[in-house]
């Protein structure tokens, strides 16, 4: 069934925050520049590569697996740039501090929805795997078990995960935060903002696919639009359009499921199942061979693809893990000689 499409969200709802590298204000040093630009560089490459060579690739697990390789290539940037710039926790502004932590939390928890989908639709190998087993033989009996296998196995995929229903907001509160923080005095600070800024918009991107394809709702696909004046905007506009159009239009064709490898094991199982009658077996042997033989093929190719992914997805949280806690150690640290949490009042700023 067709989804209404809603309208782009502003990108910039609150003015354009690239203003905060203008002449105003602390210069960029040749270092800098070259610093910032080569995040962005990358980040340009790396959303260029997550153009589709083909349109049927949109949505694939390979895909989806090359988007979370990609995301998590940025965030490990984003960790070597902050060492780089020589920015000690000290230094950073207590806004910058909130916002990398209360999106990092927003991550995990996304992340630990992900993974549970990755788990539940592997977990309908073992439905497939009993009818395959069960299809060996033709008697009445071991076909009755197939076909109950594969009602069962379309069943499970097809339920839904309630894991996956906060995921919406989660997204809602980060697209919120991508107005920067504003940066007084502190070259370093700026460059640190815009570049966290490109990490945001590809990490949204990603995760807002994820979602959609996930949850089978068109709709909790974001459209973010870029300012021209930042060197990655076109590629990842480009992208965009081509990989929320195309999953668009996937949508709109209303099928058991968007997810190419499991609609492809969808397509086969409903060949299959009118082949096996109540106890009589198979009415052609050679459409039922060849079926039988395909789903087994395209049955270990979506399950290898999902560990593949299910693999990504938790390198993701590593990354995130990690960085949360590194900075939380760091700011244990420095308690230890000044708080840094302490306002003018003397009261302690719980985050």
């Amino acid at each position: 069934m067709s989804q209404p499409q809603e309208p782009h969200r502003p990108f910039f709802p609150f003015g354009n925050p690239f203003r905060m590298l203008s002449p105003k204000g602390s210069q960029l040093s040749p270092r800098l520049h070259s610093l910032l630009n080569a995040f962005e560089e990358a980040l340009a490459a790396r959303l260029r590569k997550l153009n589709p060579k083909d349109k049927d690739d949109v949505l694939s697990l390979t895909w989806m697996k090359l988007a979370m390789e990609s995301l998590c290539e940025t965030h490990t940037d984003i960790k070597i740039l902050i060492t780089e710039l020589e920015l000690p926790v000290t230094d950073w502004d207590e806004k910058w501090i909130d916002v990398y932590l209360d999106i990092s939390v927003k991550l995990l928890d996304m992340c630990i929805a992900f993974s549970s989908e990755l788990s539940r639709l592997n977990q309908g190998h073992l439905f497939l795997q009993c009818a395959l087993h069960n299809l060996e033989s033709n008697t009445s009996e071991k076909l009755l078990r197939a076909r109950s296998s594969l009602e069962s196995w379309r069943q499970h995929i097809g339920s839904k995960n309630p894991r996956l229903e906060n995921c919406k907001s989660i997204l809602g509160s980060l697209v919120d935060s991508l107005s920067l923080p504003k940066v007084k005095n502190s070259a370093k600070g700026k460059v640190l903002m815009r570049a966290m800024f490109g990490v945001k918009v590809q990490t949204v991107f990603v995760c807002s696919v994820f979602d959609a394809a996930f949850s089978g709702k068109s709709k909790n696909l974001l459209d973010l639009d870029v300012s021209n004046t930042i060197l990655w905007a076109r590629a990842y506009s480009d992208m965009q359009n081509i990989v929320n159009g195309e999953i668009r239009d996937i949508f709109s064709r209303g099928k058991f499921t968007v997810l190419k490898q499991l609609d492809e094991v969808d397509t086969v199982v409903n060949n299959l199942y009118p082949l096996i009658q109540d106890g009589t077996g198979p009415i052609e042997v050679e459409a039922f061979r060849s079926s039988f033989s395909d789903l087994g093929m395209r049955a270990e190719k979506l399950y290898q693809g999902l560990d593949f992914l299910a693999k990504e997805v938790d390198g993701f949280f590593k990354i995130i893990l990690s960085g949360r806690d590194a900075l939380l150690c760091n700011l244990r640290v420095c308690d230890t000689v000044a708080d840094p949490f302490l306002e003018n009042n003397g009261e302690q700023v719980v985050r």
